[in-house]
């Protein structure tokens, strides 16, 4: 059963976005004295890079919806670049000589543009994704997700304790994502969603995306 098919939502809002940077950045300041450099998680980006790489995509998201046409067929052209071979295409890198304090401010400013944008931008307003030309709502929900989820790969890399709140990631579970158990602890499902995590009867996804396309009422691209 789909939560978005099937199930009434409360929709994602501008507040949802800023209290999941809030969290984020709270949580990770716990590490500021620890080593960046390790892997996080399971991803083959260090901490460093995986923080870096989560404060571009939330610039990302909000810079799509800026322009006055905001595009519908590919990316604000921004140049986005690796600093090594394998490492995050970026167009926000943070200045290393700031350091981890440094790093998460970059996070905050972008949480703050991305939350802005969701905030002042017409919901009738579309812009293009490769997951789906989706609506400011969607893209609020996609740097929640990023957020949540880089957070807990910095978390497990840096050995801090996180988890994401149940209520963030119903919504952007109902929001995103099709197909998934209703009746199971929310923050374990999104990570079995995006292929963190197990789930007892289902195997684990081999790949994963959302869905940013619009839904429930309104949903039709003007």
């Amino acid at each position: 059963m789909s939560l978005v098919d099937k199930t009434p939502r409360t929709p994602v809002t501008a507040a949802d976005v800023e209290h999941a940077v809030r969290l984020s950045v709270t949580a990770l300041r716990a590490g500021l004295a620890a080593d960046w450099s390790v892997p996080a998680g399971s991803l083959e980006w260090d901490c460093w890079e995986t923080v870096e790489h989560l404060s571009d995509d939330l610039f990302a998201y909000a810079v799509q919806l800026g322009p006055a046409q905001p595009p519908l067929d590919g990316e604000v052209p921004y140049l986005w670049e690796a600093k090594r071979p394998g490492g995050p295409r970026n167009a926000v890198h943070a200045d290393r000589a700031a350091g981890p304090a440094g790093l998460l401010q970059t996070l905050e400013a972008s949480g703050a543009l991305l939350t802005a944008m969701v905030r002042t931008t017409p919901p009738e307003v579309r812009a293009y994704h490769g997951f789906g030309v989706s609506d400011p709502e969607g893209f609020g929900a996609m740097g929640i997700v990023e957020t949540l989820l880089h957070t807990h790969d910095v978390a497990e890399g840096l050995g801090l304790t996180w988890a994401a709140p149940a209520g963030l990631c119903d919504r952007v579970l109902a929001r995103l994502f099709r197909d998934v158990p209703e009746d199971q602890d929310r923050w374990r499902v999104l990570l079995w969603a995006s292929g963190r995590a197990d789930l007892p009867g289902r195997p684990r996804p081999d790949t994963w995306r959302w869905y940013g396309e619009p839904v429930g009422a309104g949903a039709a691209t003007p």
